[in-house]
């Protein structure tokens, strides 16, 4: 009998520059990790940056309203924007 088992994770293939390969190596050997961890936080890191200029450009544009107050649609729109941009995020994801 046979059972399908999907994997817990995907596998990406990079390559790197020898010099940066190198650096990547000696990282991942000063913090006794390995190379799938330090690219799992960077990405996390990466990702949680992107998410905090999105703020900062939000809360740009706000800044940029003439200090008016946000309408229940402005809390609306944003509310489904970021909920669609998790949502894909997620899909992509699975």
């Amino acid at each position: 009998m046979s059972m399908s088992r999907s994997r817990a994770s995907r596998v990406f293939t990079i390559s790197f520059p020898e010099d940066l390969a190198l650096q990547v190596d000696k990282l991942a050997q000063q913090e006794s990790r390995n190379i799938s961890e330090l690219f799992r936080e960077a990405f996390r890191s990466y990702r949680l940056e992107r998410i905090h200029r999105k703020l900062d450009s939000v809360r740009g544009k706000v800044r940029d309203r003439n200090r008016q107050p946000y309408t229940e649609d402005d809390v609306e729109r944003l509310v489904d924007e970021i909920r669609s941009e998790l949502s894909g995020a997620r899909k992509t994801k699975v």
